[in-house]
């Protein structure tokens, strides 16, 4: 067994979910990989994300803090990558969290930058060894 499969987030906006999401990803090394009408997907080797705006969809905004998906982390590579990529994400639609304790929010020995996206998702971006 080697983990996820997939990841597939339902999204109101289909179209600013996928600037947001595609910049994201795509700086963490993820690649663009479908589009269909209703979703598009980014892989990274045999894993991808999804975002989909589906007819089935209820209500018109995530919410974290409710039971179910409160954030993805992800490896975002060196320090300086994270640091980067985390002064660029607020012209691409994302919003810095934990700022003034930024980069060690979630601890001394954790570098990480955490981000919220027009929709209320979360997403954790963690700098490797």
């Amino acid at each position: 067994m080697r983990g996820f499969h997939h990841v597939e987030l339902w999204v109101v906006d289909l179209v600013r979910a996928g600037a947001e999401w595609g910049w994201l990803l795509e700086q963490i090394g993820f690649e663009a990989d479908d589009a269909w009408a209703d979703g598009c997907s980014w892989r990274a080797g045999d894993a991808y994300l999804t975002i989909c705006s589906a007819p089935a969809l209820h209500g018109a905004s995530h919410d974290r803090r409710l039971p179910g998906l409160n954030h993805l982390a992800f490896h975002g590579g060196s320090r300086t990558q994270v640091d980067a990529l985390m002064a660029a994400a607020e012209a691409h639609g994302w919003r810095t969290l934990y700022g003034d304790r930024y980069p060690h929010a979630g601890g001394p020995d954790h570098y990480a930058g955490w981000l919220e996206n027009s929709d209320g998702f979360k997403a954790e971006v963690v700098a490797g060894p």
